[in-house]
């Protein structure tokens, strides 16, 4: 299983885990999300808390407008006011969001960092490795309490 830990703003990350989102939207910073991978929130901002996950459906990749233009629909949970994230990128991503699910318990990020002191969340989103100690983390404990 691929699976990405991402970086958010809480408010998409609530939006994301209610079903009021559909689409996420990224400048394409550190290659390009698979579908079908598994994306592990971390809500930033006051929450500083792993919060929950959703799997990836259809990805589109490619110019801003190319993208801005699949995912901003009527319904879609991507407003205007979005636009100016993705604007000004060389590329960018459109992320379906498929099975979004919200972890019973989240882990805040002063948690995490008595289990794995060197953690820093990602400024927008890494690959987990099935190896590492947060994975591990994830996978053992949250998805499967």
């Amino acid at each position: 299983m691929n699976a990405y830990l991402m970086s958010i703003k809480p408010k998409y990350a609530y939006k994301i885990l209610a079903g009021e989102k559909k689409y996420e939207l990224r400048r394409v910073v550190s290659g390009r999300i698979n579908e079908g991978s598994v994306l592990v929130l971390y809500a930033s901002g006051r929450v500083k808390a792993i919060i929950g996950e959703f799997t990836a459906g259809k990805v589109f990749c490619g110019s801003p407008k190319y993208v801005w233009g699949i995912a901003y629909r009527e319904g879609s949970g991507v407003y205007r006011e979005d636009w100016s994230y993705i604007a000004g990128s060389r590329e960018a991503m459109a992320i379906e969001v498929i099975s979004p699910r919200t972890y019973r318990n989240s882990v805040k990020l002063e948690d995490l960092r008595i289990i794995m002191p060197w953690f820093n969340p990602p400024l927008s989103y890494r690959r987990l490795s099935a190896s590492e100690p947060l994975y591990k983390l994830i996978i053992g404990l949250l998805r499967n309490p």
